[in-house]
């Protein structure tokens, strides 16, 4: 549902396999707090909220004795849920956003399109099978979940990287930034859906 503000976002998601509770704001100062049981994806859903300036508070509860897989997609299907809540009908937004992101040796760039048409491509790969406790392959669904229930489009690509959490952080940094430029109001659109169709 939308708060007070029409950039806001509250949801709660309810499964016989994860619990998630989580508030967004799209105009905040990355502000937030995180906790999904999994130290490895607050450490990343931290980094997307500073680098979008999003406010973000999380609060995850699953089946993280069978394995993370549940968990890190639920997180992703309901942030892209209050994603798409916040945005309404993206009324003034520069639609467009893309980053380029270095840490230390590894570089990866993400591009999104708030086009209302979901699609990952997704062109990340890791040295190894888990940072930390956390499987690597992990990233591409909760990626895959965010887009696809945030309706956007999502390129993302490692262009170099042998670190595998250095390849993970730059992946959440850039796609916070890109969604930071997409989200942000353009003056200049007075108000109107940035899209020849009139809708997106």
């Amino acid at each position: 549902m939308n708060n007070a503000s029409p950039r806001t976002a509250t949801l709660r998601r309810v499964t016989a396999e994860t619990d998630i509770s989580l508030t967004l704001a799209l105009d905040g100062a990355g502000r937030g707090t995180i906790a999904t049981g999994i130290g490895f994806l607050d450490h990343m859903l931290t980094a997307l909220a500073r680098h979008a300036l999003f406010d973000l508070d999380v609060t995850a509860k699953g089946d993280l004795g069978v394995d993370f897989h549940h968990t890190t997609e639920d997180i992703g299907i309901v942030l892209g849920q209050a994603l798409a809540q916040a945005l309404g009908e993206k009324r003034g937004i520069g639609r467009f956003g893309s980053a380029l992101v270095p840490m230390d040796e590894a570089l990866v760039e993400a591009a999104v399109d708030l086009s209302g048409r979901p699609y990952l491509a997704w062109g990340v790969g890791f040295g190894r099978d888990k940072v930390g406790d956390m499987d690597t392959e992990l990233f591409e669904e909760f990626f895959r979940a965010l887009a696809f229930n945030g309706r956007f489009t999502l390129h993302l690509t490692a262009r170099a990287g042998q670190n595998a959490h250095h390849v993970a952080e730059a992946s959440f940094k850039a796609v916070a930034r890109a969604l930071r430029a997409a989200c942000a109001p353009d003056a200049r659109l007075a108000g109107a859906i940035p899209s020849t169709k009139g809708a997106l």
